[in-house]
């Protein structure tokens, strides 16, 4: 089940606690940075939502300590007496975003990633997740050498002249005031690059602000844009401070930015023009000093040319365009990426450092990757976790349903001389038995090849649902369901 942390006193959150079981949540709260700390090294909470002061805690001392280390998830502050001041304060130390209290189930679901959901039908309840596995070695992998440049919140991996001509031309504006529009497939690492530019400007100490155009509805993206004043539409019950006022001084990335409506688009052609805007429902006009960037993984200039993009406006974004390649045509830097990506992961999860064989380095290079870096992100943590102790090998990928590694085999190797998987005696000279075929061998049936695939995967997170739903590709919620149906067939699930 997803989780979520709130660092606030319970009557501060408790009436919202119904909200979050209906929408299979699981929520934890803290009133110490050591409570808190706590509870994300056990839960591994997907957000967390923390007050701004409760006692002698305060959010600076969270986010610092969330700068420090590896693994803590995206923090929202939120306060019932807030101020711009205080807001770029807290977006400076790394905070996702700054609130106004009261909390409200509409504006948490804003923020939670989006998972497709199943079928009314496939609905199971909300189920105790298991813990993390523990560590596999002690010894941490070392950090992947590799060519490119780091910072705070981004990696930019690659050798490729097309990747270095794009990072010499960001290093080059990133101190203007410019507005760059960076344009590039989906999952090329646009939102890197626009963090790369904050970093090495003027203004990187000042807010970085991110928003996904597409992630919200017009009037509700307004809102989030420039704000609201209280009983401006049903449901503003207080003011709230608008993503450009958030980021006056630094930097606003608007994601996305070809999904945005016409109307709106208007609105924003003023801000980029003149520096100023209206609240919602405001008679004040708030004057702000914003860089601006902007991304699209679509054509602009054919969307101006059928009428869905104002020629105006994206005149005005490209200032300075960056157009980032596609991984499938940057060479070498496919192997660098994933090796980056394997020594990350391997640290991450307590492994010790693992190599590709050749069939698994002559496969990568040979992929078409048509989810770019993020397609190749997500690969090397599933091969990562299956590989185990190495080295990687293609069927690690699981790059087909139907093509998973035999589990029995790779337990086997790693049980005791004379020892099964286990634990249980071996017989002399047996033989690990394989996923798809019975003790007979038989060919398995696609259900019980997919239960025996479900429980392996269990079995190799021990118990960990999300991470097994990783592996198996599939939701968390998928396979709940897939676990309720085998309850009910009377199998005895953890």
């Amino acid at each position: 089940m997803k989780t979520i942390l709130f660092v606030a006193p319970s009557q501060a959150v408790t009436a919202l606690f119904a909200k979050l079981t209906e929408a299979g949540l699981r929520a934890g709260i803290a009133d110490t940075l050591a409570g808190a700390a706590a509870f994300v090294e056990k839960s591994r909470p997907m957000l967390v939502f923390s007050q701004a002061k409760i006692g002698g805690y305060t959010a600076e001392s969270l986010l610092e300590r969330a700068a420090a280390e590896e693994g803590w998830p995206p923090v929202v502050v939120f306060t019932d007496r807030g101020s711009a001041s205080e807001a770029q304060r807290f977006l400076v130390l790394g905070a996702k975003d700054y609130w106004l209290e009261p909390l409200s189930w509409e504006k948490i679901e804003t923020v939670l990633p989006r998972e497709t959901p199943p079928p009314a039908a496939e609905a199971a309840p909300p189920e105790p997740e298991a813990p993390a596995p523990p560590p596999v070695s002690p010894k941490p992998a070392a950090a992947a050498e590799a060519p490119g440049v780091t910072g705070r919140g981004f990696a930019i991996i690659g050798a490729h002249p097309a990747v270095r001509r794009v990072l010499g031309l960001a290093k080059q504006v990133a101190r203007s005031k410019a507005t760059v529009l960076i344009s590039g497939e989906s999952g090329t690492g646009k939102e890197m690059f626009a963090k790369f530019l904050h970093a090495h400007g003027d203004r990187a100490d000042n807010a970085f602000v991110a928003l996904n155009c597409a992630a919200l509805p017009e009037h509700l993206l307004e809102s989030e844009l420039f704000g609201h004043e209280k009983g401006a539409f049903t449901g503003a019950i207080a003011k709230k401070l608008g993503k450009f006022e958030l980021a006056s001084g630094g930097t606003i990335l608007l994601d996305e930015i070809s999904e945005m409506d016409l109307g709106l688009q208007a609105k924003l052609l003023r801000v980029l023009q003149e520096g100023e805007f209206d609240r919602v429902g405001g008679t004040e006009t708030v004057r702000v000093d914003v860089r601006v960037l902007a991304t699209t993984n679509r054509r602009l200039e054919e969307t101006v040319e059928e009428g869905g993009f104002r020629q105006d406006l994206y005149y005005r974004l490209n200032v300075i365009p960056l157009k980032l390649p596609p991984l499938r045509e940057r060479g070498g830097d496919i192997l660098l990426l994933a090796e980056f990506f394997v020594s990350r992961f391997c640290r991450d999860y307590g492994l010790g450092a693992l190599a590709f064989s050749k069939e698994a380095k002559d496969w990568l290079m040979a992929h078409d990757w048509p989810g770019n870096v993020r397609e190749l992100q997500n690969l090397m943590e599933r091969a990562v976790l299956l590989a185990g102790s190495g080295p990687i090998e293609i069927i690690h990928f699981l790059i087909d349903g139907d093509n998973l590694p035999d589990f029995d085999d790779m337990e086997a190797e790693s049980a005791p001389a004379g020892a099964s998987a286990s634990g249980a005696p071996a017989a002399a000279g047996a033989e690990a038995q394989a996923v798809r075929v019975d003790k007979d061998g038989h060919v398995l049936p696609l259900v019980e090849l997919e239960k025996q695939a479900i429980m392996h995967s269990l079995g190799q997170t021990s118990g960990n649902r999300t991470q097994a739903a990783q592996l198996l590709g599939i939701s968390v919620r998928t396979l709940r369901n897939k676990l309720n149906e085998y309850r009910k067939q009377g199998m005895d699930i953890p």
